[in-house]
């Protein structure tokens, strides 16, 4: 009798855990919200009440979302919009592009993608399987009659969160793949690293990174993409 007892207490417990787990996926994913699809769900649905034909999207990871912190400026003072999420990886951002960047019915979209990947943020992935992704990001827009800049992966020496994985030959590999792409496909390539990097394929420290972080650019680091890119879009 207590075995029995004891069983539908384990079996309670089994079911309701699956049902918690339940409402959580239903609630938006990866048992919360893998994608981050809620993270500017508010905001997009504001834009698109606003018709701006020069609206510019930014698609990309922490790298884009702490352009912001930097300089707040420059977003406010062009039509830029910044949908960068810290941390993500490329499958998550091709998730999101649906509702991140083409709903909002932009004039362009700037997509900086793939160092977390290579990180291995969200699991292992190849180099190609990585650019498949900025690519069918790049496809989808195209196919919205969204104008696209491929954006090269910043030069990264090492991960602090992730030692030891070497990425500065990814990053060279990933970076010329997407460059062949957009050369084939007469798309813009946006080339950051080129004025980034050190001679050992690494964001310059102290120019353009702390020693300490390696991956995130600092003011002068988004100064230069600044000029980077605004001379990609005009």
């Amino acid at each position: 009798m207590r075995q029995s007892k004891t069983i539908f207490i384990i079996i309670f417990l089994l079911l309701l855990g699956m049902a918690n787990n339940a409402q959580n996926i239903a609630g938006g994913g990866i048992l919360k919200d893998w994608a981050h699809l809620k993270k500017f769900e508010n905001e997009n649905e504001t834009l698109k009440k606003v018709n701006d034909s020069e609206r510019v999207v930014f698609m990309g990871n922490s790298i884009t979302e702490g352009w912001s912190n930097f300089n707040k400026d420059f977003f406010v003072n062009n039509p830029f919009v910044n949908r960068g999420i810290g941390g993500q990886t490329t499958p998550q951002m091709l998730v999101r592009f649906k509702p991140d960047v083409v709903n909002l019915n932009p004039k362009s979209v700037v997509i900086l993608a793939g160092i977390n990947d290579i990180a291995g943020n969200t699991g292992p992935i190849t180099i190609e399987n990585t650019a498949e992704n900025i690519i069918s990001m790049a496809e989808i827009a195209m196919a919205n009659n969204i104008k696209v800049y491929i954006c090269s992966t910043l030069p990264a020496i090492d991960f602090p969160w992730s030692p030891g994985m070497n990425p500065g030959p990814k990053v060279i590999k990933l970076n010329s793949i997407l460059k062949n792409y957009c050369t084939k496909n007469n798309i813009t390539y946006v080339d950051y690293y080129l004025a980034m990097a050190d001679d050992k394929g690494g964001l310059k420290v102290p120019e353009f990174t702390s020693a300490d972080d390696l991956v995130h650019p600092n003011l002068a680091g988004y100064k230069v993409m600044e000029e980077i890119i605004l001379n990609a879009l005009n």
